[in-house]
């Protein structure tokens, strides 16, 4: 639970989310908009048209030496020596036994720099975590405070941002980033996201980022652009099967568990996890996640206790109502048996079995 009496940290938008009234909560002690218009709303004008999302929460680490991509390989599971400048992958940061410390965005910015972003909430543990693996020559800074992050997302992205940046965008792929302006000031610019939408991140300096939301809301007006807050940005990820910390993965849940295996490269030398990981590989998976979908009434919330024949089988890490889809799903851990398709079970909601039945995740995908 969150301390009452602790004074919550702010993005450098608080003033423009309380100016469109934004219903404010308690994130992982940052005072941040859940949401604006409404949940489903926002949800929906991200699929269609463009959403706009503070995500200054968000932490940044850079690691810049001659040895940065010894230590980039050893805190974490994917191969970044394998990254070209400019590109970006999905990685873990693991525990010696395998669990997750984080999941983090890699971006290469040089051969000796590399640029983390990281979960809000785990900005400082992992800094900490990787400065004490630090035995290379290379500097870890915990760079949170020189960035404010914000979001564009949806397919009408890239022709809102276009119009207040001379950097082509239509060239920069998915999962790429450069180094342009914005308005005349510098930016990152990188084509990531978490919504399963086309959209960007633009990483700015935060003396700049109200006046970068204002521009990108006027540039986005004749589209039908919105702000969106954190509850959209939930059920959008969820629908697309995207990995939550504290939900689907966190210290006890390995990679391998998680359904993140192709973010694990088991060939590219020794990594912190790595021997739990070899281990689990070679005895075999008892669990693994798995996407669901309710049958019965009722939503299958996070912390559950998911049944298969009646007997306690595993437990929902996210679930709620998906407005693409008009269903409601959800993401459960399950024995290796179990969690196949067409497995029917029984979520426990209010201490009642709900039916419902196992699908594949991602419950969607956008059109190509």
């Amino acid at each position: 639970m969150s301390d009452p009496s602790a004074v919550l940290l702010k993005t450098p938008l608080n003033d423009a989310h309380r100016a469109l009234k934004a219903r404010m909560v308690d994130f992982g002690g940052w005072d941040m908009p859940v949401q604006y218009s409404g949940i489903i709303d926002e949800h929906n004008t991200v699929r269609t048209a463009a959403g706009l999302f503070d995500v200054s929460h968000m932490g940044e680490i850079e690691i810049k030496g001659p040895e940065a991509l010894s230590l980039v390989n050893y805190v974490s599971t994917n191969n970044a020596a394998k990254l070209a400048i400019g590109q970006v992958h999905y990685a873990g940061l693991l525990y010696d036994h395998g669990g997750f410390v984080d999941d983090i965005l890699v971006h290469k910015v040089a051969d000796d720099s590399y640029f983390l972003c990281v979960n809000a909430s785990n900005q400082d543990k992992d800094f900490e975590h990787i400065a004490a693996q630090n035995r290379w020559d290379c500097t870890v800074e915990n760079a949170g405070p020189r960035y404010a992050q914000i979001a564009v997302q949806g397919p009408k992205a890239l022709s809102i941002l276009q119009k207040l940046t001379k950097t082509e965008l239509s060239p920069i792929k998915y999962y790429w980033f450069t180094d342009g302006e914005v308005s005349g000031d510098w930016a990152r610019i990188a084509r990531t996201g978490y919504t399963g939408e086309d959209g960007f991140e633009i990483y700015v300096d935060p003396s700049l980022a109200e006046k970068r939301w204002n521009e990108l809301m006027a540039a986005g007006e004749e589209f039908g652009i919105k702000p969106a807050g954190l509850g959209a940005r939930n059920t959008l990820r969820m629908e697309s099967g995207m990995a939550l910390y504290g939900h689907e993965i966190d210290a006890s849940i390995s990679p391998l568990e998680a359904g993140l295996q192709w973010i694990v490269k088991f060939d590219k030398g020794d990594f912190l996890g790595r021997a739990r990981l070899e281990e689990q590989k070679a005895a075999g998976l008892t669990r693994k996640l798995i996407g669901f979908e309710m049958c019965g009434r009722g939503i299958g919330r996070d912390g559950y206790e998911v049944r298969v024949a009646g007997a306690p089988a595993g437990w929902v890490t996210s679930g709620g109502p998906s407005p693409t889809l008009n269903k409601n799903i959800g993401m459960c851990y399950l024995p290796l048996d179990k969690a196949v398709p067409g497995t029917s079970i029984e979520v426990m909601v209010r201490n009642a079995p709900v039916e419902a039945v196992t699908i594949p995740i991602p419950f969607y995908k956008r059109a190509k």
